[in-house]
């Protein structure tokens, strides 16, 4: 990663540049107003907004008891208060959640991109940093990376699908990793590794992912016809599918918008992409229905990785039914991602 490292205190106070109608501003000054906010008497609620990956941005009103429900449920699961390295956007929930358990804490996050000096600097006895999937994937590929990251006491994993070979590969590196399942609405992750976190509830309603707890969103600011389609009965109502394994924990199966209808045949994008990136020449994958005049939707797997279409096509067909195989190709230098580390689908959808 970079070499230049910040490690100079955050301030307490900061100039009212940056806000928290919606969240703005950078680290330092969203940290002095999270702080501010903290130890005010009644506090109004902070406003996420989110990225609109799926094409519709919202603004997520999060109250200050459900954002500290949810960094006290965390420190308990992670075993105890701790100092953050922060390497994520900090306007978006994940970074902002992080800034927030260092308040709640009382200890000093560190704002840097350079995880192999960062360890170094950090003066708590427990330590924890939060990654995407893609930062962890080319962190290992670093040797003094990886030795710092297994400095720490967990590396929480989120944003996206936490694929289980790069899981392996970290564990295997004395890593402890963490996959982390959650949105804005819930303050950021509140699944690890598949269990709730203290005071959370999963119910899976006809395959959709059903949340309640402390830790959810008081609605969408401006928006009350969409809360009342997402807040049911107190439950929040994902866009989520999943099951219980066996052991108890949940397993995401993929979204309700995930369906591709192609030439009359329902195609489960999840399923596919699976099966994609378990090409040994696929680096990294997603595959999406993009609208066809012919087939209605037409299955597309953007990669990146030297492989062709009817390899490919073949491929997938070895394991899953023909009509599941894509209809085209689009070949990634890398994939386009959205500054809180999710794939940016809606560019996904305007290169196919």
């Amino acid at each position: 990663m970079g070499s230049t490292t910040r490690h100079a205190r955050l301030p307490v106070s900061v100039a009212r540049v940056s806000s928290l109608h919606p969240v703005s501003g950078t680290a330092e000054e969203v940290l002095g107003l999270l702080r501010e906010w903290d130890a005010a008497d009644d506090p109004e609620p902070l406003v996420i907004s989110t990225s609109g990956s799926t094409g519709r941005p919202k603004r997520v009103m999060l109250s200050r008891d459900a954002m500290r429900a949810s960094a006290l449920a965390t420190h308990e699961r992670l075993g105890g208060p701790g100092q953050w390295v922060l390497n994520l956007p900090p306007t978006h929930i994940a970074g902002v959640q992080l800034l927030y358990r260092s308040v709640v804490a009382g200890t000093e996050p560190l704002t840097t991109q350079d995880i192999v000096h960062a360890h170094e600097h950090l003066t708590s006895d427990r330590s924890y940093v939060s990654l995407v999937p893609t930062q962890l994937h080319r962190l290992l590929d670093v040797p003094p990376a990886v030795k710092a990251l297994a400095a720490f006491d967990a590396v929480l994993i989120g944003g996206a699908a936490f694929e289980r070979g790069l899981r392996t590969r970290a564990e295997s590196e004395g890593i402890r990793v963490i996959a982390t399942y959650g949105m804005s609405e819930t303050c950021g992750g509140c699944v690890y590794d598949g269990l709730p976190l203290d005071g959370v509830e999963i119910r899976i309603d006809d395959g959709r992912v059903l949340l309640r707890g402390p830790m959810l969103f008081e609605g969408y600011q401006g928006d009350p016809e969409l809360t009342a389609q997402a807040l049911q009965g107190g439950w929040l109502v994902t866009h989520d599918l999943g099951r219980f394994a066996a052991d108890g924990r949940l397993r995401l199966t993929g979204r309700d918008d995930d369906m591709i209808m192609t030439g009359g045949v329902k195609v489960p994008a999840p399923a596919v992409v699976a099966r994609v990136r378990e090409h040994p020449s696929v680096f990294t994958a997603e595959v999406l229905g993009v609208p066809d005049e012919q087939w209605g939707e037409r299955v597309v797997a953007f990669v990146v990785g030297p492989v062709e279409l009817d390899a490919l096509r073949d491929w997938v067909s070895a394991e899953c039914p023909r009509a599941w195989a894509p209809h085209q190709l689009v070949r990634l230098g890398e994939m386009p991602l959205l500054p809180n580390g999710k794939v940016d689908r809606l560019r996904l959808r305007g290169l196919a």
